[in-house]
């Protein structure tokens, strides 16, 4: 059993959700990157999302193409994205990795090159924005030969067609964008509109699926979360590390973020007393 499978078979037998925190590997410096890695796994978090800095990340709102571009600034390339997971698993052998990004770097090393750099480096699953299912077979392959997950994602827009692909061959976790936009929108978050379109999702998948864009803090993770496996917290941690002066200050600013949220949900979880 790889290291996503386990974390979500344990959150499941645990009875609690996942708390997925995503930050761009760069920003708010290099040196900063491993600290608030480990940092984050400190304050609670599940699964890490290691986003690949990008010059044209389309998908992200301003706060993430800013960090992304800080860092591409700093030289916050694929070698530091691979090194500071080969440092991470030197002291963290259990806590999943997942890069998050887009298509291009992985085009321009080969898919087959760029797995297994990545699976030698301790990462464990790949989301790329944009790269549809329907064009994933090559890229799957080469992932699947080393051992990573290929995270797919599903939007309220996703056709019932593409639903039913996309949970046919989801690995690892199905990551539902839980409104049509950019990341960091919190003000377009329906944690009530999106419990319908993620119960039918988690009946048909075959990995748990978790929510993310727009969730800022800990009321917002309880309640997207009622419906889902876990969610995905970004602009807002990512918000909260910028300009942070050194990398102890944006490793105490990562765990004062997210440990309200751990709080949170494993709050809400808990059995009533009884």
């Amino acid at each position: 059993m790889n290291r996503l499978d386990a974390r979500f078979a344990r959150l499941a037998a645990e009875g609690r959700k996942a708390l997925i925190p995503f930050v761009t590997a760069g920003d708010p410096s290099l040196e900063a990157t491993l600290p608030v890695m480990h940092a984050l796994v400190a304050a609670g978090a599940d699964v890490i999302e290691l986003g690949v800095p990008f010059s044209d990340p389309m998908a992200d709102g301003p706060t993430i193409q800013r960090s992304s571009e800080r860092a591409i600034a700093r030289g916050g390339g694929l070698d530091h994205v691979f090194g500071a997971v080969r440092a991470f698993r030197e002291r963290d052998a259990a806590t999943p990795v997942v890069l998050m990004g887009y298509l291009n770097p992985v085009e321009i090393r080969g898919a087959d090159a760029f797995a297994a750099a990545a699976a030698a480096a301790g990462v464990d699953g790949v989301l790329l924005v944009d790269l549809p299912p329907e064009e994933a077979a090559d890229f799957r392959a080469a992932f699947e030969r080393a051992g990573i997950a290929l995270i797919l994602l599903a939007s309220p827009t996703t056709v019932a067609d593409r639903a039913a692909l996309l949970c046919e061959q989801a690995q690892g976790y199905l990551y539902y964008v839980s409104f049509a936009g950019v990341t960091g929108a919190s003000e377009r978050l329906d944690a009530q509109a999106a419990g319908e379109r993620l119960g039918a999702l988690r009946e048909r998948a075959k990995v748990p699926v978790v929510a993310g864009f727009g969730i800022r803090d800990a009321a917002g993770a309880v309640a997207m979360a009622q419906a889902a496996d876990g969610v995905v917290v970004g602009s807002a941690l990512v918000a909260a590390l910028e300009g942070a002066a050194s990398a102890d200050e944006a490793a105490a600013r990562a765990r004062a973020f997210l440990a309200p949220l751990r709080e949170g949900l494993d709050r809400a979880t808990a059995p009533a007393a009884g």
